[in-house]
């Protein structure tokens, strides 16, 4: 299909539709599959619609990054900061964000990481969010009472893991999972949650709740 056989419905789309047909690009194909004509086509829309929402393909692109600083540094972030009665509630509330793509979007994460290999711009993007994710796990870290070398060791243990799975593309069942994060939680702050609060972590992220 050509351009001119494109039909012509007066209808451009909008700059979300474009980003989400580069997001399925991006995440699929990688960034070389990011392309102005290729959108086209899949979106049945001319090329030229694509110019009234973005200046050229470098301004899509940072679009797709903006896009995924908010699905996944913005969330991880708030986490750090949300109310939690005990240290250990505090940690679940950060490692439920990693057990939900509408919270942190794995696939586009593992998809930054590899465009970050062959473009240094991108792969200084992601440097700074790197840092900002293990700042903000130093900074809840040390509002709990660790000493700052303690606070950045737990904090590399926790974010080192939590890419790890990732970029390993680990599958395991959310059951199977679960059973580890009392261990995860100790090993990250230094303190066993208490059954209660697994009980409300259950429900949480969606498994059935084993105690009335």
């Amino acid at each position: 299909m050509t351009e001119t056989d494109l039909p012509d419905r007066g209808w451009r789309g909008s700059p979300d539709v474009w980003l989400d047909a580069a997001y399925e690009a991006l995440v699929s194909g990688g960034v070389d599959a990011v392309k102005i004509m290729p959108l086209a086509q899949a979106l049945r829309l001319s090329r030229t619609s694509f110019y009234w929402f973005f200046k050229d393909r470098k301004a899509l692109l940072s679009g797709l990054l903006d896009r995924w600083e908010a699905s996944t540094t913005r969330p991880l972030v708030a986490a750090t900061r949300d109310y939690a009665a005990t240290e250990t509630e505090a940690m679940l509330n950060v490692i439920s964000v990693f057990l939900s793509d509408r919270l942190f979007d794995t696939g586009l994460e593992l998809a930054v990481r590899a465009w970050a290999q062959q473009d240094d711009a991108v792969l200084a993007r992601l440097q700074q969010a790197d840092a900002e994710r293990l700042d903000a796990l130093r900074m809840l870290l040390a509002s709990w009472g660790h000493t700052a070398e303690d606070a950045d060791v737990r904090a590399r243990t926790i974010y080192l893991v939590q890419v790890g799975y990732i970029s390993m593309r680990v599958t395991e069942s959310l059951d199977e999972r679960f059973e580890r994060f009392p261990k995860y939680v100790e090993i990250y702050t230094g303190k066993r949650p208490p059954e209660h609060e697994m009980e409300r972590f259950r429900a949480r992220i969606g498994l059935p709740v084993t105690r009335p």
